[in-house]
């Protein structure tokens, strides 16, 4: 059996006992829930995967430590031993606890290091949406489908309607197709925020005079929520992020009407006339 296939069995042996316990997460944050949200995304699975992975590896290492621990303390303790061993070198062991921890890095390195190419970019993006951060929104473009733009404000708690959630509704969903590679920028006017949703494994930095990229691939139709991660200022905390996933008919659908809706980028603001004239 392959590294990377007995890597992956392992990987997926926390998420089979999670499926067993428990249902699916939602792709809103839950009370009391544990574990990573649902993922949505290609990205989000390998991390998923890898997380369950490394938590395995942590639970081995940390047991070992703890028998040891105790192992010594019963083994070593005074009265067991009145007279003290006077060893203060063993070479064996010296080499071990060097050796073992450079290979459980570097096996972990691997994984890690391909999954990071992975989730950077794609080379073959079928669109193109660029987020942009403001103190205290985000607003969005769409430069392949008539280059529209629109801001996204949270809708404010006395105005949450049953069934919405709260610090996490905007006025404007981002609206995407599914089973689409999409490439995703992001830019700030201000200071530094953070473009994050869970579901996609997406947690993209947007920096004022700087574009950043990453992509995502979203598996299925349905509602996915996110946050600035970026401490920004004292409205950090309300700078939700609303996905909407869509079927590419419907898509094309809400774009038709998109352009009808919002401003193109880099038009001139509509002028408001005054009292005099």
């Amino acid at each position: 059996m392959s590294l990377s296939r007995a890597w992956t069995l392992l990987a997926s042996l926390p998420a089979m006992l999670m499926a067993l316990a428990a249902p699916a997460l939602a792709d809103v944050p839950q009370p009391w829930a544990m574990g990573l949200q649902e993922p949505a995304t290609p990205v989000m699975e390998r991390l998923s995967q890898f997380h369950s992975g490394l938590l395995i590896v942590i639970t081995l290492i940390s047991s070992f430590v703890l028998l040891l621990l105790l192992y010594v303390i019963v083994r070593f303790n005074q009265r067991r031993n009145p007279q003290p061993s006077r060893t203060s070198h063993n070479t064996l062991v010296e080499v071990v606890w060097t050796v073992v921890p450079v290979l459980i890095l570097v096996g972990i390195a691997i994984p890690s290091f391909r999954l990071l190419y992975y989730a950077d970019r794609t080379e073959q993006p079928e669109m193109t949406i660029k987020a942009v951060g403001h103190q205290w929104y985000w607003s969005y473009e769409y430069p392949d489908h008539g280059n529209f733009t629109f801001d996204a404000l949270m809708i404010p708690e006395e105005e949450i309607r049953e069934g919405q959630h709260r610090l996490l509704e905007t006025d404007n969903a981002v609206v995407v197709p599914v089973d689409t590679n999409i490439r995703l920028l992001t830019n700030s006017q201000d200071v530094i925020h953070s473009w994050t949703i869970p579901s996609f494994g997406v947690k993209l930095d947007a920096n004022p005079g700087q574009v950043n990229e990453t992509w995502m691939r979203i598996t299925r139709e349905g509602t996915f929520y996110g946050q600035c991660s970026e401490i920004c200022g004292i409205g950090h905390a309300y700078m939700p992020i609303k996905v909407q996933a869509v079927s590419k008919e419907a898509f094309q659908a809400w774009v038709t009407e998109a352009q009808q809706k919002f401003a193109r980028v880099g038009a001139p603001a509509p002028q408001v006339a005054t009292a005099a004239e």
